[in-house]
């Protein structure tokens, strides 16, 4: 679950950034009152904190991923 709700995160932060590259626009100011605004400044910080969560994902290994699920055989 924090795995989906970080890379929720990082997509929002990619779009803005994105936002930014294209158009010269920062939605996450301006929805959260200015670059220095609380609540951009949270959002921001939220991100990074995903982003740094996320380095996780690249040395994590993918079977750990399904120790939860049960097998399945092919016969």
């Amino acid at each position: 679950m924090i795995d989906r709700i970080a890379l929720t995160l990082l997509i929002i932060g990619g779009l803005n950034w994105g936002s930014i590259g294209i158009f010269q626009f920062d939605l996450v100011g301006f929805i959260g009152g200015g670059q220095t605004g609380v609540v951009s400044r949270i959002i921001y910080i939220l991100v990074a904190l995903a982003a740094i969560w996320c380095v996780t994902l690249l040395f994590r290994d993918s079977r750990d991923t399904f120790l939860d699920e049960p097998e399945v055989s092919a016969t």
